[in-house]
């Protein structure tokens, strides 16, 4: 093989020195064929290439080998045999060549095969109604003044490229059904089937194929707002391209340059607007002569199914309560009412909310916190305590800052300065639990009118204002009933007037008026 050395020798003794071939293969010691070769082509650099790869061994059982090759493709990835397994078959058929052709063919034939799909695609067509895809994506915006990045859940729906994006702090479970409830509550309506990756909030593992076992709350969703769920192919983004180039598109134009917002909400309304805006203006990239909203109206939405209403979509764990009133979720502590002291509670975490329950019954609600070790507080919660313990009002980490009714607080504002005002509160706070929140804030109006300000005071003002209990109706039994009602005579009371003696009448005497005087007593 000619070296670049020698060829750009030859070249310079030539074209620079004049000296002729034959100077040339005596200087050089090269052929005459191969100066003639580089001053006729013109090139710098001479490389072999072999056109055809002499197989003397395993040629003849290439064919055999391919054959192999492919049906050991089609098995499942845990049934493929080994290349040294491959090999032994091809030994079993005759083949008595190395292991090192084997291998190298076999790379080749499987780089020629991949090569030959891997820029190869499938244009897809959906129906209208028929499919929609989901994904998620991370941004990064200004929250607050905070730089925060989001996880955004994407819904696109195959059809009419119609999307929908929404923001959250987490990508997890509850997040995943209250992206779900919105997306259809905004778009009217669900798809007959949803297309996913495999991501693990839906599915718990992956079977040959198609073949998925997914969890059991998110095949929950799908039945309440009867989609189908259809997972990818693991690390196969193009089955899904529509949403995944969406993530691009929203990105674009929608996150760049940052946003800056005060709350998830104002971002979130934001964003709903936004796809709205842009899919009135945006041209559909099949139907060129409408927008994706004129496609969406008129084909999309009166083929999905019907909105089924929000799914009680939450994520459930157990807790223990704190001698404190205290369960712990996500970092932070949420108070919970005092009945469930002691016992354990399960916590059923939403998007936005924490609801806590015991038996049943709950125990205790708050705005979820996405923050670290933060204490949320319901003061109503403390109140059974406080009833024993009325001293924990002045001090106690639940009544900081707590927003009483008006009338309410002027009270306690007033009996701060008795010696027993914090029982004396207590006692009137307590009586909210029987009477209502707005019956004694009015008393406490009341109270305040009049100038004499207690919690006796209060609570007379509570125990006259209640409504006496309505009789009840007692059912009067048939053969109980009368069938003549008696006739009231009021005059046999006029005889008890007159004097013991006078006679009634002339044919009364005395021993009669007597008897009847004692029949009337």
């Amino acid at each position: 093989m000619l070296v670049v050395e020698t060829v750009a020798r030859i070249r310079r003794e030539f074209f620079v020195k004049g000296k002729s071939i034959k100077e040339i293969v005596r200087d050089l010691g090269v052929s005459r064929n191969t100066v003639r070769k580089v001053l006729r082509s013109g090139e710098t650099a001479f490389a072999y290439e072999r056109s055809v790869q002499p197989l003397p061994k395993l040629g003849p059982w290439a064919a055999d080998l391919e054959r192999l090759l492919e049906a050991n493709d089609r098995k499942a990835r845990r049934e493929r045999l080994t290349m040294i397994r491959v090999f032994e078959e091809l030994q079993g058929l005759g083949y008595r060549g190395g292991y090192d052709a084997v291998r190298r063919y076999a790379s080749a034939w499987h780089r020629d095969r991949s090569a030959a799909t891997a820029t190869a695609y499938v244009p897809l067509s959906f129906a209208p109604g028929e499919a929609y895809r989901f994904d998620w994506s991370h941004e990064v915006v200004l929250i607050a003044g905070v730089t925060t990045t989001v996880k955004v859940a994407h819904m696109r729906l195959c059809h009419s490229r119609m999307f929908y994006v929404r923001a959250y702090p987490r990508e997890s479970q509850e997040m995943v059904f209250d992206a779900h409830d919105r997306a259809f509550a905004f778009l009217g309506g669900a798809c007959q089937r949803g297309i996913y990756d495999n991501m693990k909030t839906a599915v718990d593992a992956i079977f040959v194929g198609r073949e998925r076992r997914y969890n059991r709350r998110f095949e929950q969703m799908c039945g309440h707002y009867l989609v189908e769920p259809v997972a990818c192919t693991p690390a196969s983004g193009w089955e899904k391209g529509q949403v995944e180039n969406q993530v691009g598109l929203v990105r674009e134009r929608f996150f760049t340059p940052r946003l800056r917002f005060k709350s998830y909400e104002e971002l979130n309304a934001w964003l709903e607007d936004r796809c709205v805006a842009y899919a009135r203006q945006a041209v559909h990239p099949e139907l060129k002569d409408r927008t994706v909203w004129e496609v969406f109206e008129a084909a999309d939405r009166p083929a999905l199914i019907a909105y089924r209403g929000p799914f009680d979509g939450f994520h459930a764990l157990p807790a223990a309560v704190s001698k404190t009133l205290l369960v712990r979720f996500d970092y932070n502590k949420y108070s919970v009412h005092a009945k469930a002291a002691g016992r354990p509670v399960e916590i059923h975490a939403y998007a936005e909310r924490i609801v806590i329950r015991q038996n049943g019954e709950i125990v205790g609600e708050h705005a979820r916190r996405f923050g670290r070790d933060q204490v949320i507080y319901d003061p109503w919660h403390y109140l059974p305590v406080l009833a024993r313990k009325p001293g924990a009002l002045r001090n106690g980490a639940p009544f900081k800052d707590w927003a009483l009714p008006p009338a309410i607080e002027r009270v306690r504002r007033r009996l701060a300065t008795h010696p027993d005002g914090d029982r004396q509160v207590v006692g009137i706070l307590t009586a909210i639990t029987s009477d209502g929140v707005d019956a004694v804030e009015a008393a406490c109006a009341e109270a305040l009118a009049g100038g004499t300000i207690s919690r006796d005071v209060v609570l007379n003002i509570l125990t006259r204002r209640r409504e006496p209990p309505a009789p009840l109706a007692i059912a009067t039994p048939e053969g109980l009933q009368l069938t003549h009602e008696p006739v009231a005579d009021c005059a046999r009371y006029d005889r008890l007037r007159r004097p013991y003696g006078t006679p009634h009448d002339p044919g009364d005497d005395g021993n009669a008026q007597a008897r009847r005087h004692a029949a009337c007593l």
